[in-house]
């Protein structure tokens, strides 16, 4: 059996179907690299001197770790040089980050969540980086200038491309380019990205669903209906047994969907109204990836693809997974 490197993976839809072009390719080959890198860090852990905090907050207020700041500068330095991007967003930082001006420009921006999961990294549990690449606006000239925050403030459905890795006992990248979602696993030993889940498809029904618990009082009633029946099991309405999972890291959860069903759903409720996570970082490039496996995500009311952004760091409700529970999920809101 061929062993297909993404690098062949990338060149086959960019000479074959025509999907990406030679820019679009060279920009995921470099997050890949980023990430190979990235997971060499996270791999090494105290023996690095990776764990603990950084004594700094990021943008959301939040303590961020050793790692966060690391992870998001390997990002920067690996895609700030090479001519396909005219600009990036970090979770991590406030504002975009121009491309310096000695450096040529490109077509292409990219957002990503550097580290994401990073309260599990002193526990040694899964965690990931998440990214999503969308095209620059360009302006009356036809250039790109130089982007500021309103030219990443896309529908998720005009991204190009999407993907996360995860760091666990194997490192492992989820790609979507618009042809289906695929999986990569890394090779340490020749530092390749293999393909090893071709075209994943996420089962339409599942008995299995991944939510905080904890924050039970604080949910919406629709949200409230969902669990209580899953809860119920077989003498409930859905009349079949639901196992709870619940990994506190978006990537490790998301990737369970993909490889065996579910439904994953960070709800808004009193606490927070907005919801909690990041549509431009998080909700967006999982919703592409999820509906490019036979999947669905929604807020609870909208299909996330459809949502106009209006902030870089504006929050959001996610339901994703399993297509025929998220769409009970939104049904159970349109009720109410």
């Amino acid at each position: 059996m061929k062993r297909i490197t993404l690098t062949r993976f990338l060149i086959e839809r960019q000479r074959d179907k025509q999907l990406i072009n030679a820019d679009l390719r060279l920009l995921i080959e470099t997050v890949a690299r980023a990430c190979k890198a990235i997971s060499n860090a996270v791999g090494k852990g105290a023996v690095g001197g990776m764990l603990g905090g950084a004594g700094t907050d990021n943008v959301q207020g939040e303590a961020q770790k050793k790692l966060d700041v690391l992870s998001n500068d390997i990002l920067l330095d690996a895609n700030e040089w090479g001519g396909n991007l005219a600009a990036l967003a970090s979770e991590e930082m406030e504002d975009p980050h121009p491309i310096p001006t000695h450096f040529p420009k490109g077509e292409y921006l990219l957002l990503f969540d550097p580290l994401d999961g990073s309260s599990n990294i002193d526990v040694n549990v899964s965690i990931g980086t998440i990214f999503s690449v969308l095209r620059c606006p360009k302006g009356a000239d036809g250039t790109v200038g130089d982007p500021g925050e309103k030219e990443f403030l896309q529908p998720g459905s005009k991204q190009v491309a999407a993907g996360f890795a995860v760091y666990g006992p194997t490192t492992v990248l989820v790609l979507t380019v618009g042809d289906g979602t695929h999986g990569f696993t890394l090779d340490r030993e020749m530092g390749s990205f293999i393909l090893t889940h071709p075209d994943i498809r996420i089962p339409e029904d599942t008995a299995e669903f991944a939510i905080n618990m904890s924050n039970m009082r604080r949910w919406e009633t629709p949200v409230k209906r969902y669990i209580e029946e899953c809860l119920a099991g077989k003498t409930g309405a859905r009349g079949k047994d639901f196992n709870m999972r619940w990994v506190a890291s978006m990537v490790s959860d998301v990737y369970r969907i993909l490889t065996r069903g579910g439904i994953f759903m960070y709800p808004r409720d009193d606490k927070n109204k907005a919801g909690r996570l990041r549509l431009m970082y998080e909700a967006n490039p999982m919703a592409f990836i999820i509906e490019q496996a036979g999947g669905a995500c929604t807020d609870g009311a909208t299909r996330m693809l459809d949502i106009q952004p209006t902030g870089l760091h504006q929050r959001i409700a996610v339901v994703l997974g399993s297509k025929n529970e998220v769409e009970r999920v939104a049904q159970y809101h349109a009720q109410a």
